[in-house]
């Protein structure tokens, strides 16, 4: 009774704040959102492909497999085969980290593209009520939008509210790589606004890769948005536990190790971890090996830790808020696997604090002309003399 009491009175705490500095009737009914069901198997067509022998061996199971295995498999078939199976189990291929990429991204055009047909079924459908008919329209229209020419969807997967991923610029030769973590509220239907395009992880990626390209127009680069896992829906009870961040940063690990099999960046991808996605990152970070991994935090409620130690040596940690982002008056705290440690921006914490001048609000760090941008486009390209930082 006492931990359900202290809760809400968490739950409570986040959302208040939040709509005493956002002023956002939004961010209140917010706080009353379910619970998200986390997508922790492998997608449709999984238990089919383990028990597919057409091809006389047997295929990488997804939910266990290791990308070097599964890249080993791959390297191991005939460009038909490869064909074969990316027809036969779209959603598999085009979610298995280690697979080829351009091979990925066929079969993601084709799981888009079957997606479409169905959510423009079920719109037909008559039965439907309004609310229903309205979001098979919405999911027919943001799964249409994929399919645009050029676009190069990494990972698509239509359960729940969708998860889908992307890359921006040429990932097999980039020399330097970027992956957005993105927060709350990202999903198939936020992926890439057309309004407020900063406010989508897509859109946040684009910005980030035309800044690497403006600083450094003869380095090689690619970013990944990366919404690869269920994320919290407003400020309810997801947002002040890490039971989403449990199972989204396995899911990170995978996709790092598969651009490990699939990429050869001069050094590891930067992570830049907004918001919630600073408590996937944290998650991660003490499971990091080898080469030392650029990890940035912005907007960042706290990454599950007291200080920057806690999260291991395979990181070097960066940490940026500015002073008009509502989520500074969060309470910085954990109490019985409640809220999420402390400040990254603290003095104390040990992030490099970085300057990020010029952005406003919680969403604006990925707008043109702002120090973050900047910031984030010169640790990614490991340009770090270039770093502007925060002043005492």
């Amino acid at each position: 009774m006492q931990r359900r009491r202290l809760k809400r009175m968490l739950i409570g705490a986040f959302a208040t704040c939040a709509v005493l500095a956002d002023a956002g009737a939004a961010a209140a009914q917010a706080a009353a959102s379910n619970e998200q069901v986390a997508i922790s198997t492998p997608p449709a067509g999984a238990d089919a492909w383990v028990k597919d022998h057409s091809l006389g061996r047997a295929l990488p199971d997804p939910a266990t497999a290791e990308p070097a295995a599964v890249a080993a498999f791959f390297a191991s078939l005939t460009p038909a085969q490869q064909d074969q199976l990316a027809h036969a189990y779209p959603l598999v291929v085009g979610n298995l980290d280690g697979a080829p990429l351009q091979l990925r991204y066929r079969a993601n055009a084709l799981a888009v593209t079957a997606e479409v047909a169905t959510a423009r079924a079920r719109a037909a459908d008559k039965s439907l009520d309004a609310d229903q008919h309205a979001l098979a329209v919405s999911r027919a229209n943001d799964c249409q939008a994929l399919l645009t020419p050029g676009r190069q969807i990494l990972s698509f997967d239509p359960r729940g509210r969708g998860l889908v991923s992307e890359v921006f610029g040429d990932l097999a030769s980039a020399q330097r790589v970027s992956v957005i973590v993105p927060g709350s509220d990202t999903d198939l239907g936020h992926f890439d606004r057309s309004v407020e395009p900063l406010r989508s992880p897509a859109g946040m990626a684009r910005a980030l890769r035309a800044e690497e390209q403006r600083e450094a127009p003869g380095t090689r680069t690619a970013v990944v948005a990366w919404t690869g896992y269920v994320t919290p829906v407003g400020l309810g009870p997801d947002a002040v536990t890490s039971r989403l961040a449990d199972v989204g940063a396995p899911r990170l690990a995978r996709l790092l190790g598969g651009l490990a099999q699939t990429s050869s960046p001069t050094a590891p991808p930067a992570l830049l971890c907004h918001s919630y996605g600073s408590v996937v990152c944290g998650t991660l970070a003490p499971k990091l090996r080898g080469e030392t991994t650029d990890l940035v935090v912005l907007g960042s409620p706290g990454m599950g830790v007291q200080n920057a130690d806690e999260l291991g040596t395979g990181v070097h940690v960066w940490a940026t808020r500015n002073p008009s982002d509502w989520i500074g008056n969060v309470p910085y705290l954990e109490v019985g696997g409640l809220g999420h440690g402390a400040d990254p921006t603290s003095a104390d914490f040990g992030a490099e604090q970085i300057a990020s001048t010029g952005a406003a609000g919680h969403m604006g760090y990925f707008a043109d002309g702002t120090a973050s941008l900047h910031n984030f486009a010169a640790i990614a390209l490991g340009d770090y003399q270039a770093v502007s930082y925060r002043l005492s």
